[in-house]
């Protein structure tokens, strides 16, 4: 079982940076792709929103810490209109592993940055994962809806992308919803909230080469006049690209 140092490094972006780098700066592209789909109740038609593109990170250190900057390029496609859009999320992170969100310019949740797990691990956390021989436990804080979802991580085989080794974390959790739905504010909601995915981090230096996540909202609006059922999934991945590709 991860000890709650780990947890708290491993859902968080509270980590030390850079290990094992020489280089001042580092890039890597990664494809992105989504959809959301709502069905809330009768007050709000069903509609489906398809985003596809790519972003890059790069990491840059300072003698205090390190820059992480992830811009993404996308269409974001709904109701059969097609538009670009582009998105950005910034942090610093000290060589004490204290991070400061500098820009969130982000609010569809397609960056590398802005997702429930770290883009890149500390030792001591990645060794844990590959120790890992059954389910362990662990919640977090959704950034989507701000609730906690608790649940467990689970060991899954390793594999390869982008040409580099990477180690593979299952992981699956719930938790309730009651309040807004994202994205809908004017809309009260008491339901449920289920995440499940996977995470692939690279065996050398503990960077997130892969996401895959869908989280799924299930309930009935929050309002004594209607029993109208509520349900609404998001769904990311985000996946390194290879030198080829880029």
């Amino acid at each position: 079982m991860f000890s709650p140092r780990a947890y708290r490094i491993f859902v968080t972006l509270l980590i030390p940076v850079l290990l094992g780098q020489t280089a001042a700066e580092q890039r890597q592209s990664y494809d992105v792709w989504g959809q959301d789909d709502f069905q809330i109740g009768s007050r709000v038609p069903r509609s489906d929103t398809l985003y596809r593109g790519e972003e890059t990170l790069t990491i840059e250190r300072t003698r205090t810490g390190a820059t992480y900057e992830a811009r993404a390029d996308y269409e974001r496609t709904a109701g059969g209109a097609v538009e670009r859009k582009d998105a950005t999320f910034l942090s610093f992170i000290s060589q004490d592993g204290v991070q400061r969100d500098e820009r969130n310019a982000d609010p569809e949740f397609l960056t590398i940055l802005n997702q429930p797990f770290a883009v890149r691990l500390d030792a001591h956390t990645i060794r844990d994962i590959r120790k890992l021989s059954a389910p362990s436990a662990f919640a977090f804080e959704s950034s989507k809806t701000g609730a906690y979802l608790r649940g467990t991580l689970r060991r899954i085989p390793d594999g390869t992308i982008a040409g580099k080794h990477v180690v593979g974390i299952g992981f699956d959790a719930s938790g309730p919803l009651h309040g807004a739905v994202p994205e809908h504010p004017e809309i009260a909601l008491a339901g449920t909230m289920h995440m499940s995915g996977h995470a692939y981090y690279t065996a050398a230096d503990a960077l997130l080469m892969e996401l895959d996540t869908t989280l799924e909202i299930a309930g009935k609006l929050a309002d004594e006049s209607t029993s109208d059922p509520v349900k609404i999934v998001y769904r990311r991945t985000i996946r390194a690209q290879t030198a080829k590709e880029r």
